[in-house]
């Protein structure tokens, strides 16, 4: 991370041009964030199911879902316009 100017010596042109470039990291990461959480939830419930199913016999909660194209909607959509703040 860099070390922020001196903020004394930023016309407001360039304090605005600053927030906007942070808002716009910090939009990119939250929606990294939220992908990656999808990935875990994904994964701890097909873990979960199995640990069901060696006490049921039932077949794990994800048999019936297409992980391949599920993961592909995750991995491929692109940020929102809106940053993601809807």
């Amino acid at each position: 991370m860099e070390a922020l100017p001196d903020l004394g010596s930023l016309k407001d042109d360039e304090l605005k041009e600053l927030i906007e470039r942070y808002v716009k990291e910090e939009n990119e990461v939250s929606y990294r964030r939220r992908i990656l959480h999808g990935y875990i939830d994904i994964l701890k419930s097909e873990l979960l199911a199995r640990k069901k199913d060696a006490y049921t016999g039932v077949g794990g909660a994800l048999d019936n879902i297409d992980i391949e194209h599920l993961s592909r909607i995750l991995a491929g959509k692109g940020m929102p316009e809106d940053g993601g703040r809807s």
